[in-house]
This record gives structure tokens, C-alpha cells and sequence, in this order.
């Protein structure tokens, strides 16, 4: 059974699939990629069907990144097959908990950004929504998105270890 996250911003097509396209890349250079299954979604359904924003994807491209990518909501339901809900702010933090099922459910949601000693140091955990500004919001979002991987990676690592042991 393998072990599954899923990112979650606001409209699926900016940050969460960047999460998602770096987290893949990340799992692949480890060699987890066949054994944790990763996908994002949006508190809302504005985008539903999409494709990422064109920032994103060009993002994305220039560091190598895939972007492959259709926007969808979140579902409540889907926390039974989920192990992780990575939300990308404080208010995703919220939204995502109040969705949850059960106490179990709600304990799986975590901040991107609280996988990050630096972020951690700083006290900021958000990834600043950059839907309404310029590449440089992107570029910013994605080198938080990055600086997070690691530490999440870590964490998943240990998770599926500790599954399979």
C-alpha cells in the first residue's frame, strides 16, 4: 500500500501543483517515487478542469520541473485514502481541518513551509498566494516550495520506512 500525499492551495493551479511537481522530482531522485503517491487539489472549484497557470508551468520548465496538470477541489472523502494534506497557507491549514471527518483526519493536514527549519526560525509558514502578481512571486513561491521538500522528503521517508518495517 503505498503512502499518499496531496498538496492543497485555493485554485489547484498555482501552487499546489508546483508542490506537486517538485515533491515528485524529489521522491524520484530518492528512488520513493513507486512507493508514495502524490497529487494536489484546491479548497475551491473555480479552476476545476484547468490547467496550471502559465507562470507556473513556465516556472516550473525553467528548473526542469514536469507540469503536467488538471485542476480539482479537495473532497472530504478523500482523507480516508490520504496519509498527508500539505496546505500551502494558514488558511488552507484551517479550511482543510474543518473538512476533516474525524480528529485522525484533521491531524493529517500540515503547512508545506513547517517542513523548513528556516521558515520555522522566521515564523512565517505561508506560501504567499502569487495568482495576482508578477514571475518574481513565482519564482519566490517555487524556491519555498523547494526549500520545503527536503524536510518533507525526510519526513515521508521515515513514514513509509516505518510502514514497510
Amino acid at each position: 500500500m503505498s503512502f499518499a500525499v496531496c498538496f492543497v492551495c485555493t485554485g489547484n493551479i498555482c501552487r499546489s501543483p508546483m508542490a506537486e511537481s517538485v515533491f515528485r522530482a524529489r521522491l524520484e531522485e530518492a528512488g520513493l517515487d513507486g512507493l508514495v503517491d502524490v497529487e494536489s487539489a484546491g479548497t475551491g472549484g473555480w479552476h476545476e478542469g484547468h490547467g496550471a497557470d502559465h507562470r507556473t508551468v513556465s516556472v516550473l520548465g525553467t528548473r526542469g520541473y514536469g507540469a503536467d496538470h488538471v485542476a480539482r477541489q479537495f473532497r472530504a472523502s478523500w482523507f480516508a485514502r490520504l496519509d498527508l494534506v500539505i496546505a500551502l497557507d494558514d488558511g488552507h491549514l484551517r479550511d482543510l481541518r474543518r473538512l476533516a471527518p474525524t480528529e485522525a483526519d484533521a491531524a493529517k493536514v500540515r503547512l508545506l513551509r513547517s517542513y523548513d527549519p528556516a521558515a520555522r526560525a522566521e515564523g512565517d509558514l505561508d506560501v504567499p498566494d502569487p495568482y495576482y502578481g508578477g514571475m518574481d512571486g513565482f519564482e519566490e513561491c517555487l524556491e519555498m516550495v523547494e526549500a520545503a521538500s527536503e524536510g518533507l522528503l525526510a519526513a515521508v521517508r521515515t513514514a513509509v520506512e516505518e510502514r514497510a518495517a
